[in-house]
Parts: C-alpha cells; sequence; structure tokens
C-alpha cells in the first residue's frame, strides 16, 4: 500500500468509523457463530428449543443482562476519555487501533492458551511472526521475541537472561574445569555473551543440562555477578526485577542523568572503571529508550562504544534497552526493506513518505541512539503503548535466538524436531498461561501497520508532530488571572512525544508555592476532581526529587526564575506530563480549535485554584 491514512484506522474521536466497526465486528462474530453451528452440523444441540423456553433460562438471561447494563454503567462512569483528539493530556493511553479491537475481540471467541500449542495453533503461529517483526525493527536478523504481560514482565526477562547467561562460565569452571583452566574468575565473569555461547555450543544436550543446574538458577555465583546500572530515570520495575531474580536492590547502581534527563555516559565510565579497580564485574547496564517521565531517549551508541573500548580492556557487561515507551518509533527510521536509513537523508525521507506536515526537529543524538538498540542483547517493547493495542501486550526481543537455551526449562531436545510448528512457549518465558487474543491484536496491527515509515512511522511521526507543536503552544502561553499573570514553562525539548510543563505566578520565586499551584491544577484536571467525563481538560503529572534526580531539574528550576539555593531547600519540582498520542493534531484546524479550548479551560481552572 503507497499512502496509509491513520484517520481510517480508528473508531475515531466522535465515533466517526464506528459504524464501520460496527459493521466488522458483526461480521467476524457471525463468522465465529457459523463455525461453531457447522462443525459437525448433524450433532444434537446442547441447548434445546424447550430449554430456552424454561422459566429458569429466562430469568438467568435477565440477570445477565442486568449485570451487564450494571457493567456499562460503571464503565462510562469510571473510565476517562483518552480517546479524545484534543482534550486528554496525561498518560501513555490513547485511540486504540480499530483493528487490533476487531482482532481481540474475535479472538477471545476461541479463548486461545499460547503457552499450548494444542490450544492456540492460529495465534501462536501469530505470536512467532510477531517475535520475527520485532526482531526486524531493533535490525536483530538472528533475534528472537515474543509478547509478554507487560514492560515489567519484559524488564524481568531481561535481567533473568543476564543472570542466567553470566552466570554459566562460573557453572563450567564448577562442572567442566577443564574446559575454562586457562581463565582466571575475572576473565570469567567478563566474557561477552557471543563468548559464551560459542562455548556452550561445544556441550552435548545433557552437559548443557549440568551447567544450567549450576548456575544461577540453583542459587550459586548470584552475588559474584556484579551490578546492575541503571539511569536515574529507570522504572520502577527494575527493582522488583532485582529482588525477584535474587540479585538485590544492593546491586543496583543508579547513574546520574544530565540536565536533558539522558544517562550521563562519563559518570557511567568512571563508575564502571572504580568498580573495575575493586574487581567488582558489571553484571548489565540499562539504557532507557523513550523515559516515562520526560520521554528522552539515552545515548545508547555512546553506551555501546563504551562498551566496546572497555570490552578491550578485558571489561564487559550485558546491555540491556529499555524500550517499552519508545521501542515503536524506530519505526520512523526503517524504509520498507527494514533498512535503517541514513541520518543525512532522513528529510528526504520523510518529505517522500509524507510523514510530517509541519517541520519536525529530531536530532541527530535521538537518531543515533536509536540506531544502536540493534547492539543490545535485549530490548523490552510495549506493543499496549505506542503500538496503539489493547492490555495486556509487552514484549521482548532477544539478540541472538540461542540465548533462550541457557534460560529454557525444557532441553531443546525434548521436542519433536521434524513438526514444523511455533516455538513451545512455556519453555523459554517466565508466564504460563497467555491470551492469544493479545497476539491476535498485535499480529493485525502490524500487518495493518507494518513497522516502518509507511506504517507505524505514519502514526508516531504524527504523535510526535503533535507533541512538538503542543510544546510550542505551551511556550507562547500566559493567562492574567485575578490580577496575577500566570505563565507556563515547559520542560526540555523532548526526544519523544512526552511533554512536561509547570505554571508558576510570575514573580514568584518560591518553589514550594509554585509546586503546590501544579499540584492544585492537577488536582482539577484529573480524575482527583470527580467525574472526569465533564472535564474540558484532562492530563497527568509527576514530580522530580533530588534522590531521584539529583540536581538535573537545576537548570529548568533556573529557567523558572527560581535559584538552585531554593531548590537544594525544596529538593523536588512538580509539574504536569501529558504523552501526546493523539494522531489527529496535524490537522490545522483541528490543532487550532483544540488549543484554543485548552487554553480557555486552563484559564478557567486557574481561576479556581487561585480564587
Amino acid at each position: 500500500m503507497d499512502d496509509m491514512d491513520i484517520k481510517a484506522v480508528f473508531i475515531g474521536d466522535k465515533a466517526e468509523n464506528g459504524q464501520v466497526y460496527k459493521m466488522l465486528l458483526n461480521k467476524m462474530v457471525d463468522e465465529h457463530l457459523g463455525w461453531r453451528e457447522n462443525y459437525l452440523p448433524g450433532d444434537l444441540p446442547a441447548i434445546s428449543e424447550a430449554d430456552k423456553s424454561k422459566p429458569s433460562y429466562l430469568a438467568t438471561r435477565q440477570h445477565m443482562m442486568e449485570v451487564l447494563d450494571e457493567v456499562s454503567e460503571r464503565m462510562r462512569a469510571g473510565s476517562i476519555p483518552w480517546h479524545s483528539a484534543g482534550r486528554y493530556w496525561g498518560q501513555m493511553n490513547a485511540e486504540t487501533l480499530m483493528p487490533a479491537l476487531l482482532a481481540y475481540n474475535f479472538a477471545m471467541l476461541w479463548n486461545p492458551n499460547n503457552v499450548a500449542l494444542e490450544s492456540s495453533m492460529a495465534t501462536s503461529q501469530m505470536e512467532a511472526e510477531i517475535g520475527e517483526d520485532f526482531a526486524k525493527l531493533f535490525s536483530m536478523p538472528n533475534g528472537w521475541g515474543h509478547l509478554t504481560a507487560d514492560g515489567s514482565i519484559a524488564n524481568l526477562e531481561g535481567l533473568w537472561y543476564a543472570r542466567c547467561i553470566k552466570s554459566i562460565p562460573l557453572a563450567v569452571k564448577e562442572t567442566y574445569p577443564e574446559k575454562v583452566k586457562d581463565l582466571s574468575d575475572w576473565a570469567l565473569l567478563n566474557l561477552s555473551v557471543e563468548e559464551i555461547l560459542e562455548m556452550i555450543e561445544t556441550f552435548t544436550d545433557e552437559e548443557l543440562d549440568r551447567v544450567k543446574a549450576a548456575s544461577s538458577r540453583s542459587g550459586k555465583h548470584i552475588q559474584e555477578l556484579g551490578k546492575w546500572i541503571v539511569p536515574q530515570t529507570k522504572h520502577y520495575s527494575w527493582m522488583k526485577a532485582l529482588d525477584i531474580c535474587g540479585v538485590g536492590l544492593d546491586q543496583m547502581i543508579a547513574i546520574p542523568v544530565d540536565d536533558c534527563y539522558r544517562m550521563d555516559v562519563q559518570v557511567l565510565e568512571k563508575t564502571i572503571r572504580e568498580l573495575a579497580q575493586q574487581q567488582i564485574p558489571i553484571l548489565g547496564v540499562v539504557a532507557v529508550v523513550g523515559t516515562t517521565e520526560e520521554g528522552q531517549v539515552d545515548r545508547v551508541d555512546k553506551i555501546v562504544e563504551l562498551r566496546e573500548k572497555l570490552k578491550e580492556e578485558g571489561i564487559y557487561f550485558y546491555l540491556h534497552v529499555d524500550a517499552a515507551y519508545g521501542g515503536y518509533a524506530r519505526c520512523l527510521f526503517m524504509n520498507e526493506a527494514y533498512e535503517f536509513v541514513p541520518y543525512a537523508s532522513l528529510a528526504d525521507f520523510y518529505r517522500e513518505h509524507h510523514v510530517f506536515h509541519h517541520e519536525v526537529k529530531i536530532e541527530r543524538s535521538v537518531y543515533e541512539g536509536f540506531k544502536a538498540i540493534s547492539e543490545a542483547e535485549s530490548v523490552t517493547v510495549d506493543p499496549h503503548k505506542m503500538g496503539y493495542v489493547p492490555y495486556a501486550a509487552g514484549g521482548i526481543t532477544i539478540k541472538h535466538k540461542s540465548m533462550r537455551n541457557i534460560i529454557s526449562y525444557f532441553a531443546p531436545y525434548v521436542f519433536e524436531k521434524s513438526v514444523k510448528a511455533p516455538d513451545m512457549l512455556g519453555a523459554y518465558i517466565l508466564e504460563g498461561s497467555k491470551a492469544g487474543a493479545t497476539a491476535a491484536a498485535v499480529w493485525t496491527a502490524h500487518h495493518v501497520l507494518p513497522l516502518n515509515v509507511t506504517g507505524y512511522g505514519q502514526l508516531i511521526g504524527a504523535s510526535i508532530e503533535a507533541a512538538q507543536r503542543f510544546r510550542e503552544f505551551l511556550g507562547q502561553l500566559s493567562f492574567t488571572v485575578n490580577g496575577k499573570t500566570i505563565e507556563v514553562y515547559p520542560l526540555n525539548h523532548p526526544d519523544f512525544n512526552m511533554v512536561d510543563w509547570a505554571f508558576k505566578v510570575q514573580g514568584c520565586t518560591d518553589l514550594k508555592e509554585i509546586n503546590r499551584l501544579n499540584e492544585k491544577m492537577f488536582d482539577v484536571s484529573s480524575y482527583m476532581d470527580g467525574d472526569v467525563y465533564d472535564e474540558r481538560f484532562i492530563t497527568s503529572h509527576t514530580t522530580f526529587t533530588q534522590s531521584d534526580y539529583g540536581d538535573s531539574p537545576v537548570a529548568f528550576v533556573e529557567s523558572m526564575g527560581v535559584s538552585k539555593e531554593e531548590w537544594q531547600k525544596e529538593q523536588q519540582v512538580t509539574l504536569l506530563r501529558a504523552a501526546i498520542m493523539t494522531p489527529y493534531l496535524t490537522d490545522d484546524s483541528i490543532f487550532a480549535y483544540y488549543t484554543k479550548a485548552i487554553k480557555h479551560a486552563m484559564e478557567e481552572k486557574l481561576k479556581e485554584v487561585l480564587a
């Protein structure tokens, strides 16, 4: 397909495509009902016409309808309208792709379980193909991936891979010492993943089982593996992962971020070298592509360069990229052949494919960060974020398919190798039973919108363009309320589609008062204020604390005219926060309508909180 129109793949802010959704849903439900009816049609029906006329049957059906009416009432009263084209500016929620919803609705009728092939022949194959999609998206030709419940599970799997793989050399020393007799413990703890995979290729299946039994899964060697390094902008799931995997929170080191909220790679190098001098190895490093509070992209390329430099000195670490939020944005740089486009040709590339309608700035550093994801050992990516599919749909990709044999709980040789079927996922994943409907939704989304510039690139490009326009709009705002001038200060230029900002009374240098104003604005612009369905402006918020962020927010605080001393006194700053995921705001008339409406709504709320 040459041109993709993203307005055709959503139900729409005002259900503009609602009739299409109903038509397709009814068609697919009819097909499922026909599938049931036509299976051995001569069989005796289990529910007779006489059954359906019984008083108990009719009463039960009526009760079911009443319960469903209550479900409908509760959902309508207790949900946030984040489908709105320009009223909702908050969490990473937005319109959900109509084809993904339809596939999910349809597949649920079969209730496939993707952990068991016999109960999910169709959706297990879809999940296998999704894994191939992820490997193509991240330029990992030998890679493998699968869906998870969410990014937290995917991050846990990433740590699980690192822990298991990095413990293998010590397990080999214990079980087959002659194979590593020339290597010190320090050298064993600094072998690369590729070197470890080459090592285990020399083992028989039975020998590998013995090595795995002596690895970290036994509980041995875990504390010897070293530190797990994350940026200060880490997702909270890493603490849980360290706990569950037995590595422990004491082994986590958080590296400061710069005033652009990216991991400071110089501090990372200094930290690793100091640890190495003490003979403390590095289990792994996490880079974030799409921080959940600021939308920033760590310099994955610089971290990869550092790893290559340190490798020459006998120091090596596993690299995991947490791209739960930002991973799908790599589509912006992929052509139809799934080649990463050179930076110098990006402008022409975007014009050719009509990606942006207005000027959009994508910094070289952001481009290089996305490009270098291919050098990581594992990557977290969430289809239920920027994939615009229903919950729950996380995902993980590994660079080498053979890595999974180290974490598997069933030896590869127990499977029938002559049968051409999707992988028996239960052998290689943390989860057990998992909804095949999720795989159907993601598979359908990937086929309607390919993971390159012609598909998801169009959708994500629209959200980035809207975010940059919204930030520019915020930067030009000011209000006169109750005799006071209220200024708006957007946070730094976002790498992705997250926009943070703060309101401030002109001349106010009291950070506590500024924080209080923004907390009140959140209270009256969110679920905190009661029924959000009537709200003209809905948003989210975040707080940058010194304990989590160090002094990286100082530049922003000072831009508001607040002193560093005031920051040191208050040690936190509160901001309003919005993931701009709407696909509609590249349209000038829609953007003008909603920004005018939002400005008016903000002014009314400021009057309320400053009364």
